[in-house]
């Protein structure tokens, strides 16, 4: 079943069944977890600027522990692009993105 739920941004972002399928077949981790991913856009901790236009939505949903969830804003629609739970520290000392690498445009 298609969800959608509302970025900071106010855009309407959609998670499909094939990209759920296309997520937890190669993140098989997150398997019981779309509320989550879903949540992760709704209600980040922060939001990186991707490389491509993108955006990367992080969340914090054990101790140290992120949710990453890349997504994309067209006008007024948008769509999550993948999930993920990185195996290592994705922020440095000074709260900076090992990921993306690149600007920091929300913080809680």
């Amino acid at each position: 079943m298609d969800e959608t739920v509302i970025s900071k941004n106010g855009v309407r972002i959609r998670l499909t069944t094939e990209r759920w399928t296309h997520i937890t077949e190669g993140h098989c981790e997150l398997a019981g977890m779309r509320e989550e991913v879903l949540d992760t856009i709704s209600y980040p901790l922060m939001i990186f600027a991707g490389n491509q236009g993108e955006l990367i939505a992080f969340r914090e949903i054990r101790d140290g522990k992120f949710l990453v969830v890349p997504y994309r804003e067209m006008d007024q629609e948008g769509f999550i692009i993948t999930a993920f739970l990185p195996v290592f520290p994705i922020l440095n000392q000074n709260n900076a993105c090992k990921i993306c690498h690149n600007m920091l445009l929300y913080n809680k």
